[in-house]
């Protein structure tokens, strides 16, 4: 059985990994200044999102294709599911409504998903409201600090 030994990932390896981690990093660094950056970690050829130890919580990364941005949703769901299980933070969280976001494409309503097709357009932090319904954008990815109070 192979030990368990994640290495960082080689700077240049992932370029598209790296450019949206930095994304994601910048939202992380806004709402969570107390918290290191996340970074990428390689074990058995799968590239993971980990915190500052080195650990993570969800299913390895490939390196895209396409551009960058096809990597950012990926990152920003092995970044979001990190965060939750191994510092047990809900994040980012809404200023308005005080609860967790998602990413989801510019626009969309409230009942969209996932296995929509046809969806494109830049990633956002969505928020589903309150118990009137207001779901909302509340910004880019990667450009979170401009929408939070004092930032």
């Amino acid at each position: 059985m192979k030990p368990f030994d994640p290495q960082p990932a080689e700077p240049g390896r992932y370029p598209r990994l790296e450019a949206a981690l930095v994304t994601v990093n910048r939202d992380l660094a806004a709402s969570l200044s107390d918290q290191p950056p996340l970074a990428l970690m390689v074990w058995e050829e799968q590239v993971y999102v980990a915190v500052s130890d080195g650990t993570w919580h969800h299913n390895g990364l490939q390196e895209p294709d396409g551009d960058a941005l096809d990597a950012l949703g990926p990152v920003v769901d092995a970044a979001q599911e990190t965060v939750a299980d191994r510092l047990w933070l809900v994040w980012p969280v809404c200023p308005v409504h005080r609860l967790g976001m998602h990413p989801r494409p510019e626009g969309t309503p409230a009942d969209w998903d996932w296995d929509d097709e046809g969806w494109s357009g830049r990633l956002v932090w969505w928020c589903r409201g309150g118990p009137a319904g207001d779901c909302h954008d509340l910004a880019p990815v990667g450009e979170l600090a401009g929408a939070l109070p004092g930032k």
